[in-house]
């Protein structure tokens, strides 16, 4: 990766940014495309937003050194454009060696480039807080941290999906949340849901009883008619 050549990104960056994290990282977070602290350092999310994500992930009952975080992208686009979709597909066999060697049990998508590898055609501002099983994984859609230092209004969604997301985490595998943060159990679902087709049988349990009740418990409000068009750059 360090030396990848495949789209014209590789001519203007500084340096490669693969992603960080533990191997046994049963959560993995990803984002859109390194900016620029993140380019001259050769880490993610370690600028203004990645603070914002630092404090997010307390809410949630997790610290950074427990998690695996990467973008769609590793490489900067200048001036920190969007991701062009021929930058995308050049980096998409990356992406997919990194879900595929760290077999996270949650993938936690960040903005709308992650959330359409999972959910093509979606809105953000509709689907976001919203779990579903994809391939064996439950994905959870979020706003991009930066969403919040561009909307304020948009801080306080961001912050109540990451308390969602602690909730989730402590009903797959019985994660005692960290002092002081506000988990509360999820509900079971009215009746039982069926069973999904998983990778492996403790996985399968686990997932099979926590998706119904995650998703009802994270509908999100009915957005205004414009909410979409206005917030669809995140």
């Amino acid at each position: 990766m360090l030396t990848c050549r495949e789209c014209d990104l590789a001519k203007g960056r500084t340096r490669v940014v693969p992603g960080e994290g533990p191997d046994d990282a049963t959560v993995m977070f990803i984002g859109e495309a390194p900016g620029q602290n993140e380019d001259r350092l050769g880490r993610p999310f370690v600028g203004a937003a990645g603070q914002f994500l630092d404090e997010l992930l307390g809410l949630a009952g997790l610290k950074r050194s427990e998690v695996y975080i990467c973008n769609v992208i590793k490489c900067r686009p200048p001036g920190n454009r969007d991701p062009l979709p021929a930058e995308i597909m050049s980096c998409k066999p990356w992406l997919e060696q990194q879900i595929a060697l760290k077999q996270p049990k949650v993938i936690v998508t960040l903005g709308r480039y992650s959330m359409a590898r999972w959910f093509p055609g979606q809105s953000i501002s509709r689907i976001h807080g919203q779990p579903a099983e994809k391939d064996g994984v439950l994905v959870y859609p979020m706003y991009h941290p930066a969403a919040a230092l561009h909307q304020a209004a948009l801080k306080e969604t961001i912050q109540n999906d990451m308390r969602q997301l602690g909730r989730l985490l402590q009903t797959l595998d019985g994660r005692a949340p960290a002092e002081g943060t506000p988990v509360t159990p999820i509900p079971p679902p009215a009746a039982p849901a069926p069973p999904l087709e998983l990778r492996s049988q403790p996985t399968q349990t686990s997932l099979a009883a926590a998706l119904p009740a995650a998703a009802a418990a994270a509908q999100p409000p009915t957005p205004k008619p414009d909410e979409s068009q206005q917030l669809s750059m995140f």
